[in-house]
């Protein structure tokens, strides 16, 4: 039974309305609140650009502070939290982790079951401030080392380094870890923010609106596209293999990951910035190969399908140069991701109504009903 305006994937159907994102995808534009990525990329702190997404403008000096200081204090996990990562099989993928245990955190948020939009705020705070530390101390545990407890006086980025690697990480890689996090904060409805949306729209708790995002993020075609496009590289190899590969993929029809976009018609904006990062962390490790190989990658790709990188191409380049494991890359995405989809989910309880859309039934509408005597 054929519904009007049925587009398979929901393709360019208008399904809510918002202030956070915009996406101009034949300009190439990622806007939030009104200010350009880029310029936001640039100049600000990651810090910055959550309270933007959060409030509606940048902090003042004293706002910043006091927000760096509900993170801060915020951030250390509890020990319900620190006893499941020690629990879980070391083997155990990532991103479940991490959909577990912002589960499990859920239920001991001291505001409990509060609705209020003061007990609100300060959920997404504890969420931004302890997702990363989830995804460093599992880490950790799975190598069979401690986790290591959050520095107040470092910004989110470097403290996600610090608590990962054990060491204060070097300005260029605290510097460009802060931009990668600025450049994934938010994209309007993607999945991942649509199925936050939804489960907020029941009215359930923020805690389950992101563990659905969570669980969303993990599939292969949004969040884990960037370890897809490491793992492309590792088959590759060498720059010199990039493009014959390339050849032999599209011969076979395989679909290369890290390119296109549902919105883009351009060159997606946060991949322009990200294949700068990917040379200057590579020129400071001094080993450009990879940023060399996506290069060779992007021309074949551009010459023969005329598709643009997206933001999954170059990111996990940047990520594998400091020295993050290419399966907390998705996780890595989340770290920065749930300062959007806290924000999407406070801005639904604002303005809140059930989202129910229909579907195109496609099946029998009179079948004859009979007796199980008689089947």
């Amino acid at each position: 039974m054929a519904v009007e305006g049925f587009k398979a994937g929901l393709e360019d159907v208008v399904a809510n309305t918002s202030e956070i994102c915009f996406i101009d995808g034949h300009e190439g534009r990622l806007v939030f609140r009104g200010y350009n990525v880029a310029d936001l990329a640039e100049t600000t702190s990651f810090e910055e650009v959550v309270y933007l997404l959060w409030k509606g403008d940048l902090p003042n000096r004293a706002q910043l502070e006091e927000l760096r200081k509900e993170l801060a204090d915020s951030s250390t996990l509890t020990e319900p939290v620190l006893d499941l990562l020690r629990s879980l099989p070391h083997d155990a993928d990532p991103m479940d982790v991490l959909r577990s245990a912002v589960s499990l955190a859920g239920i001991y948020d001291p505001d409990g079951g509060s609705m209020t939009a003061e007990a609100n705020h300060r959920k997404a705070v504890r969420l931004v401030a302890q997702v990363p530390g989830i995804v460093a101390a599992f880490d950790r545990l799975r190598h069979g080392k401690e986790p290591v407890k959050p520095e107040p006086s470092l910004g989110l980025a470097a403290n996600f380094l610090y608590m990962l690697h054990g060491e204060k990480p070097k300005e260029l890689h605290a510097r460009v870890f802060n931009t990668a996090l600025i450049l994934h904060a938010d994209h309007e409805l993607n999945a991942s923010t649509f199925s936050a949306r939804v489960t907020a729209g029941t009215l359930s708790d923020i805690y389950s609106a992101i563990t659905s995002a969570v669980g969303t993020l993990k599939g292969p075609l949004h969040g884990g596209a960037n370890e897809q496009v490491m793992h492309m590289l590792d088959k590759i190899g060498t720059v010199e293999n990039a493009k014959p590969w390339i050849a032999e993929a599209l011969a076979r029809k395989e679909k290369i990951m890290g390119f296109g976009h549902r919105v883009y018609r351009t060159e997606d904006p946060r991949a322009i910035i990200l294949r700068r990062l990917s040379k200057e962390v590579g020129d400071d490790a001094g080993d450009l190969h990879w940023y060399e190989m996506l290069n060779q990658i992007r021309e074949a790709i551009m010459g023969s399908k005329k598709l643009y990188p997206n933001v999954d191409f170059y990111s996990g380049s940047v990520y594998s140069q400091m020295g993050i494991p290419t399966d907390l890359f998705t996780p890595v995405f989340a770290v920065s991701r749930v300062s959007g989809w806290t924000a999407h989910v406070l801005e639904q309880y604002q303005n809140n109504r059930l989202i129910r859309p229909r579907a195109e039934y496609t099946g029998a509408t009179h079948r004859e009903f009979t007796p199980i005597e008689r089947r």
